[in-house]
């Protein structure tokens, strides 16, 4: 196995790549009681339309998600009931651009291990159960769809993309999830979960090599062909309106604004524009920014106000929102804090300030196993080092902020999604 130390933040790296293509990363943490295993693949909810084999192939919104809900069926029953009952803590989730299944357990790590790799690489579906998980999955689909936070969310999407998924709730609708069959499910796992497409992270007191044994023993031999996505056709950094309504029973109103930005494909670079943008953030609009203190002193935002970057399936962009009493008020409040900083530079000592406190965040993050795991996949499929995240934050000057804010965070790129009372008025 190739091993890599990081002396600055007290790390070390196992890694290796097997012959079926699969890269296993391990992070040891001696003395800890628990263990964390992350098992992912490169396919989320945005991975509808991909070329395999010399032709390209649709699938219907929603698959992703469906998928990741019926992998737990086994012929011999459900793979959640024996992990559980084997003393392991197990979940899974979809997003955008991954699909991940993981455990936590103290005992029997190994043992939870090979259920996992095994389950997850062997599919089981029959189209009575299909039918039964669409059934499940539309009512999750119609009580989200009467979610106002679903609803603000996805109306900013819409409001700042006009072909990409991104736009589409990851679940799909109710429409698009009745297309699915047995056969769909089938044809999406051997694309997607073949060993060349995914990722296997190991985080506390376990014996690396025991680690690779595990995984070359249960998973596939042979490496897949990793499938070329399609998110459709290029999109302008303008959104496609400035502004989205809509009006539900709330009891204040809702609201998101977002600004689109220049995605990075992959690399070093890529991790470095979220450290940016995220120290952006907090210097521009974080809890100890001089913004935040005003607008929440004048009852313009509350303690739900947040703010964030995020970066999925080829595309990036800002948010922040919550609960106001004037939506346009704080939207328009944080665009003019945008432009004050870009044209006088961010205040220097909230700068350091931010920087220091950014950086004690990434390393109180390397105790989080389910952090660590899932940086390092994310870190895996876009080709960047996330243990170097420390080292690269402290080098940031001002000027680098400076320079993010003035390319990035232009006036004509935001957006704006709102909920409005029924009975209330704008």
């Amino acid at each position: 196995m190739k091993i890599k130390g990081y002396e600055k933040i007290g790390e070390q790296l196992y890694s290796e790549k097997l012959e079926n293509g699969l890269t296993v990363y391990v992070m040891p943490k001696k003395g800890f009681n628990k263990s964390y295993a992350f098992f992912a693949t490169d396919y989320g909810g945005a991975d509808r339309r991909f070329f395999l084999s010399g032709k390209w192939l649709d699938t219907p919104a929603g698959v992703a998600h469906f998928l990741e809900h019926k992998m737990f069926d086994t012929p011999d029953g459900n793979a959640l009931t024996r992990l559980s009952a084997n003393g392991a803590s197990p979940n899974a989730y979809t997003s955008t651009d991954i699909t991940a299944y993981h455990f936590e357990s103290i005992e029997k790590f190994e043992e939870n291990l090979e259920i996992l790799l095994d389950f997850v690489s062997v599919p089981y579906f029959t189209e009575e159960s299909v039918r039964k998980e669409q059934g499940i999955i539309g009512q999750e689909i119609r009580m989200t769809e009467d979610d106002p936070n679903f609803v603000v969310y996805y109306g900013l999407m819409k409001a700042l993309f006009a072909h990409h998924p991104l736009r589409d709730s990851v679940a799909g609708t109710i429409e698009s999830i009745a297309e699915i069959t047995a056969e769909t499910l089938y044809n999406c796992h051997k694309v997607f979960y073949n060993p060349s497409n995914m990722v296997l992270c190991v985080a506390g007191d376990v014996d690396p090599e025991k680690i690779v044994e595990v995984a070359r023993r249960v998973l596939p031999k042979e490496p897949g062909e990793i499938p070329l996505r399609d998110y459709g056709p290029e999109e302008s950094l303008l959104p496609v309106t400035a502004y989205s309504e809509r009006k539900m029973e709330v009891g204040l109103p809702l609201f998101l604004g977002g600004c689109k930005i220049a995605a990075v494909k992959g690399g070093e670079e890529y991790l470095r524009q979220e450290l940016l943008a995220d120290m952006a953030i907090q210097i521009l609009m974080g809890r100890s920014s001089p913004l935040y203190v005003r607008l929440y002193a004048e009852g313009l935002i509350n303690n739900n106000f947040e703010a964030a970057y995020e970066a999925a399936a080829g595309a990036a962009f800002l948010l922040f929102g919550g609960e106001s009493k004037d939506p346009k008020k704080v939207h328009d409040a944080v665009l003019d804090e945008i432009d004050a900083a870009a044209k006088s530079g961010v205040d220097r000592t909230l700068f350091e300030t931010t920087k220091k406190t950014l950086y004690g965040q990434l390393i109180r993050s390397l105790n989080s196993f389910s952090s660590l795991c899932h940086g390092r996949a994310t870190a895996h499929f876009r080709g960047f080092d996330s243990l170097r995240a420390p080292e690269i934050l402290m080098d940031f000057t001002a000027e680098d902020v400076d320079a993010f804010i003035r390319e990035h965070l232009k006036r004509e790129r935001f957006a704006l999604s709102t909920v409005f009372p029924v009975s209330g008025s704008k």
